[in-house]
């Protein structure tokens, strides 16, 4: 059977097709039982994206306690056009709003700009995660001159984490002999075990977080699912699944008061991989995390319950 780019024109009519002859089986199963082509090269055009993450903490009774929202505008030159060593990203926008509370916004991340491009192994220059720089984040102030609480501090560089993971870790082939990834999956149905599977990620930022904290993926998996239609565009629609996940983190506030929390994670959504692009058009993540925070000095311990919902949409340039 062919190998297919599938191109939104051509997935289009064939959609069209079998959907007319809804009552033949053997119609949709031509349309569906194809082999598919993750791995081509993504559009050189600049992509536009907004990303929301909702972070909603519970108490151990199941009672809703809170919600923070973090909102980011991201722009995307390919490395194609904008002739860096990697994709050229600008923050254009990042807000943060507890509760029902002001939406407030962090100047010193508008407009900075970064250029994306990881290592096999997720790791960049320094030792960084996804070669995200971790000076940006130290220091950072809300537009009212409020400081981030280092509680908020970390969501905000962790949200661009969670984008080029989601994004480029998932939804980009894995390099020649680095693994399992998207370029594997060339059929409806079929699913694989991810490079990312058992890795271990160093999650220290500067004074926030201490070095020795890390998040640890599970068996990370990916299945073609099948197709949808997202504005418009054909897409195929990529499940990925962490399996059960871990992490500890440990600061010290202040002297001689070190705080570490240990807990596990299961996160997992889909990505919407535009067919003629290959970009993603939408990306969807959920996770429950739990954990518990050891102190030196009474409680002693604290336990947390959290959800978090995330969604990227990719907009028009006139949207964004």
């Amino acid at each position: 059977m062919k190998v297919l780019r599938a191109t939104a024109v051509a997935l289009a009519v064939a959609l069209a097709a079998a959907t007319a002859q809804a009552t033949d089986p053997d119609a949709v199963r031509d349309v569906l039982d194809q082999q598919y082509d993750l791995a081509a090269e993504r559009a050189a055009a600049p992509q536009f994206f907004h990303m929301t993450t909702e972070v909603v903490q519970f108490a151990l009774d199941g009672t809703r306690v809170g919600v923070e929202t973090f909102r980011l505008k991201l722009k995307c030159v390919p490395a194609a056009q904008s002739g860096k060593e990697g994709d050229q990203y600008t923050c254009a926008h990042f807000t943060h709003q507890r509760d029902d509370g002001p939406e407030l916004g962090i100047p010193a991340l508008e407009g900075w700009t970064y250029v994306f491009d990881p290592g096999l192994e997720g790791m960049g220059v320094g030792g960084q995660v996804l070669g995200i720089p971790h000076d940006r984040f130290e220091g950072l102030t809300f537009d009212d001159a409020t400081p981030l609480p280092p509680m908020v501090a970390y969501p905000v560089y962790n949200s661009f984490i969670d984008f080029h993971a989601v994004v480029d870790v998932f939804g980009r082939p894995i390099p020649e002999g680095g693994g399992g990834g998207i370029q594997d999956l060339t059929r409806i149905g079929q699913k694989i075990v991810h490079a990312a599977a058992n890795t271990k990620a160093p999650v220290n930022l500067g004074t926030n977080v201490a070095e020795g904290s890390y998040f640890k993926n599970g068996e990370v998996t990916l299945e073609l699912k099948g197709v949808s239609i997202v504005d418009g565009a054909p897409c195929a629609v990529v499940t990925y699944d962490s399996g059960e996940s871990s992490l500890e983190m440990a600061v010290e506030p202040m002297p001689d008061f070190k705080v570490t929390t240990v807990g596990t994670s299961h996160y997992f959504g889909d990505l919407f991989i535009d067919l003629e692009t290959l970009w993603p058009r939408k990306v969807t993540l959920g996770e429950l995390v739990i954990t518990e925070t050891r102190l030196p000095a009474p409680p002693n311990k604290i336990n947390a319950v959290c959800e978090r919902h995330l969604t990227i949409r990719s907009v028009p340039e006139e949207e964004f």
